[in-house]
């Protein structure tokens, strides 16, 4: 498309400008890998926990297995009673879990 100018009492011709509405691959792509890296690290935390949460459960059972082996004589040494084993457990798992969220 051309354009006829005024130019010292001719007209001339030129090529009009035109405007591009093109989005730059540039800028879609860094974009897009942002999104993809924030994505890989929340899965690879919500992986974590999970393994975590897996991990403290076995330990938890092969305390309460070890503890529960152990003959009342041996428990009263440790100041415990059968009847304690799993609430002292149970607070022992609360109070890491407590710890562990503080240090996030």
């Amino acid at each position: 498309m051309h354009i006829a100018v005024w130019k010292g009492g001719l007209f001339s011709e030129r090529p009009a400008m035109t405007t591009l509405n093109h989005t730059s691959s540039d800028s879609v792509i860094p974009a897009f890998k942002r999104s993809l890296r924030f994505l890989a690290i929340r899965l690879a935390r919500r992986f974590n926990d999970r393994v975590s949460a897996v991990i403290a459960h076995r330990e938890q059972q092969a305390q309460r297995f070890i503890l529960h082996s152990l003959s009342d004589r041996e428990l009263k040494d440790f100041g415990l009673n059968r009847l304690q084993i799993d609430e002292g457990l149970a607070e022992a798992a609360t109070a890491r879990s407590r710890r562990q969220q503080s240090r996030k």
